[in-house]
C-alpha cells in the first residue's frame, strides 16, 4: 500500500505543467499506470476467508468472524477518511484546482453518483463530502453476521457475499434456490471478502434508500457526538423487508456481542 502511495504521489506530480495540452496528455497516462497498479494491488489482497463451518458456534466462531472482519472494515474506513479529507481541503480551494485535481473530484462525483455536479456550487461538494464518510465497524459487523448467518450461509461460502447483495444482469452471481417464479434477481459474486465489504460500504453511501443515514451522521460529526452503529442502525429500515424488526435485531447484536467498542477508534 505504502508503495502504490509514493507511486502515485509521483506519478501526479508530473502532471504538473504550465502547458495545458502535455498536462492533459500526463493526467491520461497517470490514469491508466494508477489503474495498473490498484488492479496489481487487488490481486494480492483477494484472500479467502476461513472456513467459519470449522469453528464452533458460538463464541468461538464469533471471535473468528469478527478477528478476520474487523481489519477488513477499518481498511475501508481508513482509505474512506483521507478521500475525505482531501476533498475538504480541495473544497477550500475550488477556484484554483488544477487539471488533474477537477479531474480527481469530478470522477468522485460520478463514483458516487452525484448528478450533473458543479465544481463551483458548494452544495454539490457538502453533498459529495456526506457521500464519503465511515460506517461504524459495529454496525458492519453486525450486519456481515446477521446477513451470512455468522459467515456459514452458501452465498458467503461460494460468492464471498456477507451482506445480502443482489445483482439483476443474467449470470452476475449465485441464483438463489428459493428465488420467486418469474424474478431474476441473483445474488452477486465478489472475487473476494474485501469486495463485498467495499460494495456494502458503498452502497450506504451512496444509494438513496440511506440518504437519513447519511444525514443523522452528518448530523452526528457536526454535533461532535460519536459515529455509533447503534445511532446509524435506526435508519437501516430499508436494508431488509423486515423493516423496524431487522434494526432491532441488528441493534441487539451489537450490543449483545459489545460491538460499540469497534467504533471508539473513530469517536
Amino acid at each position: 500500500m505504502e508503495f502504490l502511495q509514493r507511486s502515485m504521489s509521483k506519478l501526479t506530480n508530473l502532471c504538473v505543467n504550465k502547458d495545458a495540452k502535455i498536462a492533459t496528455i500526463r493526467a491520461f497516462v497517470v490514469a491508466i499506470i494508477i489503474g495498473g497498479l490498484l488492479l496489481l494491488l487487488m490481486s494480492f489482497s483477494a484472500d479467502d476467508a476461513p472456513d467459519f463451518t470449522a469453528y464452533e458456534a458460538g463464541d468461538e466462531r464469533k471471535q473468528a468472524f469478527f478477528s478476520y472482519f474487523v481489519p477488513l472494515i477499518e481498511a475501508e474506513n481508513t482509505a474512506l477518511l483521507e478521500v475525505r479529507n482531501e476533498l475538504m481541503d480541495l473544497r477550500e480551494k475550488r477556484d484554483r484546482l488544477s487539471f488533474f485535481e477537477r479531474m480527481s473530484v469530478t470522477g468522485l462525483a460520478e463514483q458516487y453518483e452525484v448528478e450533473d455536479f458543479d465544481l463551483g456550487d458548494s452544495d454539490d461538494w457538502d453533498l459529495l463530502i456526506r457521500r464519503i464518510d465511515i460506517v461504524p465497524p459495529s454496525l458492519a459487523l453486525a450486519q456481515a453476521a446477521n446477513e451470512s448467518a455468522w459467515g456459514t450461509s452458501r452465498f458467503a461460502l461460494e460468492g464471498n457475499n456477507y451482506y445480502g447483495h443482489w445483482c439483476f444482469a443474467p449470470g452476475c452471481g449465485i441464483v438463489p434456490s428459493a428465488r420467486p417464479e418469474g424474478a431474476t434477481h441473483e445474488v452477486a459474486d465478489f472475487a473476494s471478502p474485501q469486495q463485498s465489504v467495499e460494495r456494502y460500504i458503498h452502497n450506504l453511501n451512496h444509494h438513496p434508500a440511506y440518504r437519513e443515514l447519511r444525514l443523522r451522521r452528518e448530523q452526528l460529526r457536526e454535533n461532535d457526538n460519536p459515529i455509533t452503529g447503534l445511532a446509524l442502525a435506526t435508519e437501516l429500515q430499508h436494508y431488509s423487508e423486515r423493516g423496524e424488526e431487522y434494526v432491532a435485531e441488528l441493534q441487539s447484536m451489537i450490543r449483545f456481542n459489545e460491538l460499540t467498542e469497534f467504533d471508539t477508534a473513530y469517536f
